[in-house]
């Protein structure tokens, strides 16, 4: 396992931006699938987006594709959700996770790292 800690969340209007980051101190940080997931009130945690440990994979919900991006520094040992043309919708607390042993993977059930979530409030 990993420690993340996830920063960058806020108050944004609609068809506004944010820049999530998740780091670590964890040396392994490089062999990590890394997962963004989001939980709004009431409902259950889903997933946005992951990556592969090198970059070179990366899958997305449905929901995000074409406004949301996400990416990592592995020297920097931080992943990052670029969040753009942000929808009320998009509220949530915003997770990030960590896996090994797969290129990219949404299901919450594989990760066994998590952070502490950061909020994202988008107002109309």
């Amino acid at each position: 396992q990993v420690q993340l800690e996830e920063s960058g969340g806020g108050l944004v209007q609609v068809g506004g931006s944010l820049r999530l980051s998740c780091s670590t101190s964890g040396r392994t940080f490089s062999t990590y699938t890394v997962g963004w997931f989001r939980q709004a009130l009431g409902k259950e945690r889903e997933v946005v987006a992951s990556i592969s440990w090198a970059g070179g994979r990366a899958l997305y919900a449905d929901s995000v594709k074409g406004r949301f991006t996400i990416s990592r520094d592995n020297a920097k040992k931080t992943a990052y959700l670029q969040m753009n043309s942000l929808k009320p919708e998009d509220t949530a607390v915003y997770y990030c996770a960590a896996r090994t042993g797969a290129p990219t993977s949404s299901r919450i059930s594989e990760y066994d790292s998590w952070g502490q979530g950061t909020q994202v409030t988008v107002s109309s």
